[in-house]
This record gives structure tokens, sequence and C-alpha cells, in this order.
């Protein structure tokens, strides 16, 4: 029986996965395994795909879900219950679902190879299901952090706040929003770059394009650069050994 994979988000045009997936399948000469893109214009569509295909076994969740699709699942892991977002999707025999993520294996293993002694305190641009996974590693690894978005709560940074002092402070940046992802390659965070050095580490979530304009005026400014493609291919690897135990 053919077994179906999947990514569901929206919009998806940006994502690499169903190539990546259809590479390892024929790398390992699986033919009765596809991997295929599921976007939802609205996450209640969600149990619809699940009713239609009964093929569906597996399923990463991309933006704008990772957190919405929480509610719609039978069992959730311990620990992407802890930190609030799922992103990958495992489909029982019996059309159980339950939630995981793998976003922050991912993330930590292409971080710490990157770190220095210097860098011990980190802003995470957005506060989305991306971020929590991020939060969730830095926490882990005793990295202090604070948060940066538009409209912040008590305890996080507004992109006004970030200054010169503020970059001192903190040498790592994660962009963990959807900016500067294509087709909007033009954009990036709203943060004074000319204050970087190559004391500071900018590590942006997205991989296509390769280079981000966030990423660009890092590597400008002399800091260390890392986009998202390790990680995809990392939390990819870690879904696979979920779906196939």
């Amino acid at each position: 029986m053919q077994q179906l994979y999947g990514l569901i988000g929206y919009p998806l045009s940006h994502s690499f996965s169903k190539a990546y997936f259809a590479k390892k399948f024929q790398d390992l000469g699986i033919e009765n395994k596809h991997y295929d893109l599921f976007p939802l214009a609205k996450i209640e569509e969600f149990s619809d795909l699940l009713t239609r295909d009964k093929n569906i076994v597996g399923l990463n969740v991309t933006i704008p879900y990772k957190e919405k699709v929480m509610r719609f699942l039978d069992e959730i892991d311990e620990a992407a219950e802890k930190i609030g977002a799922v992103n990958t999707i495992k489909i029982a025999a019996n059309g159980k679902t339950k939630g995981y993520n793998t976003d922050v294996y991912g993330f930590e293993k292409s971080l710490l190879a990157l770190l220095q002694p210097h860098h011990q305190a980190a802003l995470i641009l957005g506060t989305g299901g991306a971020a929590k996974a991020v939060k969730y590693v830095l926490e882990k690894c005793h990295i202090r952090y604070k948060m940066v978005a538009r409209r912040p709560k008590a305890t996080q940074f507004s992109y006004e706040d970030i200054d010169e002092t503020v970059l001192q402070k903190y040498s790592i940046i994660i962009n963990a929003t959807p900016l500067g992802m294509s087709p909007n390659l033009e954009s990036c965070p709203n943060l004074p770059y000319e204050h970087l050095t190559k004391q500071h580490l900018l590590y942006d979530l997205v991989y296509n394009p390769a280079e981000t304009v966030f990423l660009q005026k890092g590597k400008q400014q002399g800091a260390i650069i890392k986009n998202g493609l390790e990680m995809l291919h990392l939390q990819a690897e870690k879904a696979w050994q979920i779906w196939n135990e």
C-alpha cells in the first residue's frame, strides 16, 4: 500500500521538504512512499485532509500552524507540550494522531557547533511556534535570552528597544519570523544592523533564500551567519525516525 507523508502550512511555495524526501526515497530505493505538500488556507481543513486521504501516515507542520494544530491532535509528546508547538505528526493505523517537535533537535544540533565562549545571551525575533522551539533550546543550553515582538509583553523587547547598548549585551540574534522568506526577499527584521560586530552570531531559521537580507546585513558587519537549511535536514531526519519507530 502506498504510504503518504507531507507538509501542512500556508503558503508552501518556499518549502524544500518535498524535494528532500523525494531524494531520500530515491536514495533508499523506496517505491511505496510519497511526500506531498498540503497547503491549508485555514487550520480547520486539517481534519478534512485526514478524512479524505487515509494513506497519510506522517506530516510535518510549518508556518502558521505549529501552535494551532495542537488542539486537533489526539496526543502530544511531553516535550512538544512543554514547548507549546508541534512540527511533526505521526498518524497510527487506527487514525490516532500524535504531535512531536523535531525543530528543537534540529536547531540545537546546528546551533551548538557555532557557539563561542562570548555567546552568552540571545535575542529571539518572533514569538510564534518556531520561536518557542528556539526558547526551549536556549533554556536547555543555559543561554540567557529576550524575545522581540512587534507587540511586546512586559518581559519582551519591542524592535524599537533594540539599540547599540542592547546589541552589546546580546551577541546571538535568531530570526524566528518569516521575514525575508521567499517570495518576500526584500523584507528583514527592523534592527540597527550598523551596530553588529564580528562578535555577533546571526541565525536565520529561514532557508529559502540561502542568504536573507537579515544574514547579508550581518555578514557585511563581520558577524557569523547561519541559515536554517541544516536545521531543516536534521529535523526532517528526526521526523523520519519518529514516523518509522
